[in-house]
């Protein structure tokens, strides 16, 4: 898309001008699906994760902010799609899906919600359905220093891409009552796992 790749290009080099830091994007495979785990704290968090990656990333956003004037348009054209919290919304699924399908880069916030903390929250079992479906290798992604970005960012945000994730390496022990809900915790331990770049 020309215009995902216009801002992409405004915005990387605006927060090289505020002095942002990228550690591991060379662990993005850069072929098939994946499913970037991302951690959330801001509404800057999709922008700031998209720009620090060398793929386009599709992100699955919450529905609300599609019915914002002028917003809920770009985030479209961005390649974005809604999705609707706090219930199964399979339309959002089986976009997830069809995207992966075509070896894209699906954005996942794994929390679900922004954290009002800082500190990563538990993760939602459904990138784990996604991963299983899609055979999409799952990679974590910590982004820091996107709170209140334009006063306080400057010098202090940046981007860490950990290594992939497979289905392969996360598979569940025997007994272990909740699959999925175990294989997210692992994935979140990989977030948590990540250093902030140097």
């Amino acid at each position: 898309m020309k215009l995902y790749k216009f801002a992409k290009k405004m915005f990387r080099l605006q927060f090289r001008i505020m002095g942002w830091k990228v550690q591991g994007a060379e662990n993005l495979p850069m072929q098939g699906p994946v499913i970037l785990a991302i951690n959330h704290v801001s509404i800057w968090d999709p922008l700031v994760a998209a720009c620090g990656v060398p793929r386009h990333v599709s992100f699955m956003a919450k529905e609300e902010l599609f019915s914002i004037p002028v917003l809920g348009m770009i985030f479209s054209k961005l390649g974005a799609f809604p999705v609707k919290r706090g219930q199964g919304d399979m339309n959002a699924i089986r976009q997830s899906l069809a995207i992966l399908k075509q070896g894209r880069v699906l954005g996942l916030f794994p929390e679900g919600t922004r954290s009002k903390t800082g500190e990563l929250q538990k993760g939602l079992p459904g990138m784990v359905l996604l991963m299983e479906k899609s055979q999409a290798s799952v990679v974590p992604v910590k982004v820091y220093g996107t709170t209140n970005l334009l006063t306080k960012g400057w010098g202090k945000i940046g981007v860490v891409v950990g290594k992939p994730l497979t289905a392969q390496m996360l598979k569940a022990p025997e007994g272990v009552g909740n699959r999925r809900e175990w294989i997210a915790d692992r994935i979140m331990q990989a977030m948590i796992e990540l250093p902030k770049a140097e």
